[in-house]
């Protein structure tokens, strides 16, 4: 769904500095808050001390886009990158396929499909993913006989706009750029103070 900054009253620039709040604080929440039926929430590091933001996990983020879709601290610092892009629902949508997949009985699967239809892909959906017309109809087509698989192809295409597009410039973001820096810092004075003292030759 297009989306234009007028729309919005704050500006780019604070917008740039909500998503470094954001990054400061993710960690410390039990889980990432969704109104779309539990499907985004995940629990994380909130028993875990402050240093745990700087793991070595932020660093494998840039490795590759799995990594960070397989890191529940990632996703939630991807998450808060893509509000200030104001493109949250493709990861939203990925997120939900996801769990979508695990539901065993037919009935909820059923359910569940037309809901993430209703939301994600019908047009003028409240959460509109960006997919193309013939992904809109097959996925609709789909759903006459749902299945675990009926979304794999609209999943598939926001999967990749999300890693040929915002993936690339979460990278660069300066939130990110910084975390980096701050996790590699204090890897290194973790590393140089454990490491034993040479015994002196006498």
């Amino acid at each position: 769904m297009c989306r234009t900054l007028a729309t919005f009253p704050n500006s780019c620039l604070e917008r740039a500095k909500e998503f470094k709040t954001r990054l400061g604080i993710f960690l410390h929440k039990s889980e990432l808050s969704s109104d779309t039926g539990g499907v985004n929430k995940f629990e994380w590091a909130s028993k875990h001390s402050k240093e745990r933001i700087f793991s070595e996990d932020v660093l494998g983020w840039r490795e590759s886009f799995d990594l960070l879709l397989s890191s529940k601290n990632g996703v939630a610092a991807f998450h808060a990158f893509l509000k200030t892009e104001f493109s949250e629902e493709n990861l939203e949508f990925w997120l939900a396929c996801e769990e979508f997949k695990k539901i065993r009985s037919a009935t909820k699967l059923a359910t569940r499909a037309h809901r993430i239809f209703d939301e994600y892909i019908c047009s003028e959906a409240p959460k509109e993913v960006n997919i193309d017309h013939e992904t809109r109809e097959l996925t609709r087509i789909n759903l006459q006989a749902p299945t675990a698989s009926c979304f794999d192809v609209a999943q598939g295409k926001t999967r990749t706009l999300m890693e040929k597009d915002s993936y690339p410039r979460f990278l660069k973001s300066p939130a990110y750029r910084d975390l980096a820096a701050q996790t590699s810092a204090a890897s290194s004075t973790s590393t140089s103070s454990s490491s034993p003292t040479e015994p002196s030759h006498s």
